[in-house]
């Protein structure tokens, strides 16, 4: 066990230093980059927008499982700290992630016992001309169980399952093209390290989303979206999301989205990993 702690912590100091390392150097750079009118620093929206129906997106609110008593209360964002135009038609940017999943239950006297959180953070590359672009991110994820997951009454973890070290390294890589009102993408993600050293390294991913532009108002869409993502744990399988809901703000900018989510595969926190889970759910989610 000892060993395994070590790794964690090389892995950890390893991100932290990339993360460190470019944030620095975005900072070295600001005095002549603020004299550049084709850089901006700290725009307000993202240049590529999350993915709709994708289980690792920044999220900002609840969901709640029908006919489960669980719900998930999700924390986190996405940030470019900086956009730079090619050209009147093609930009870059560079940003940063810093996510939360966890996993509550509802108890009696309003209290939520925390079950099981994940934390996701990174650095992200985007690019973007007219139609289509791509995102490219690098990130680390690490899983670990609360007290909520603890019986004090019978001195022991929930459903025997103890704690287990879980994290993952990994580098995405996922192209899209926007026709109309509908944006369509595929990617790749590329896992470099994980414990659990018997899971998969590769992932495939595909999706599309739909966003119905004007047909209430300019500021309420209506929109769908669906998420697959192929994961291997022994066996290649696949995991499916499917979204629909209405957006009140902008469908490409920040608003309040509230949504019927129906999910089915692994689950995605990493002390459940190869749990399999199939659930409908409803939530809304601040999209900032």
């Amino acid at each position: 066990m000892e060993i395994k702690k070590l790794d964690l912590s090389d892995k950890l100091l390893t991100i932290n230093r990339i993360v460190v390392f470019n944030i620095f150097i975005i900072f070295l750079l600001t005095p002549n980059l603020n004299a550049q009118k084709d850089i901006q620093l700290f725009p307000a929206d993202l240049l590529v927008q999350p993915f709709t129906a994708n289980t690792l997106k920044p999220k900002m609110g609840f969901e709640f499982k029908a006919d489960v008593n669980e719900l998930s209360l999700n924390i986190g964002s996405s940030m470019d700290i900086l956009h730079y135009s090619i050209d009147n038609k093609s930009k870059l940017s560079f940003g940063a992630d810093l996510y939360t999943y966890t996993l509550l239950r509802s108890q009696s006297d309003f209290h939520f016992p925390v079950d099981a959180v994940d934390y996701l953070f990174g650095v992200n590359f985007g690019y973007k001309r007219d139609n289509y672009g791509m995102r490219f991110r690098i990130s680390h994820i690490s899983a670990h169980f609360v007290d909520g997951h603890y019986s004090k009454e019978e001195n022991k973890w929930l459903d025997g399952r103890e704690p287990q070290v879980y994290s993952r390294e990994f580098i995405e890589l996922m192209p899209y093209y926007r026709f109309n009102d509908f944006r369509a993408y595929a990617g790749f993600t590329y896992i470099f390290s994980i414990d659990p050293p018997e899971l998969g390294k590769e992932q495939y991913q595909l999706g599309i989303e739909y966003y119905a532009n004007n047909l209430i108002s300019s500021t309420l869409t209506p929109y769908i979206a669906y998420d697959f993502r192929l994961i291997k744990i022994s066996t290649f399988t696949g995991n499916n999301s499917l979204e629909a809901g209405i957006k009140y703000g902008f469908a490409e900018h920040r608003g309040m989205s509230f949504y019927l989510r129906h999910y089915s595969g692994y689950s995605i926190h990493g002390e459940y990993y190869n749990v399999k889970e199939d659930f409908t759910s409803f939530g809304f989610n601040l999209d900032l």
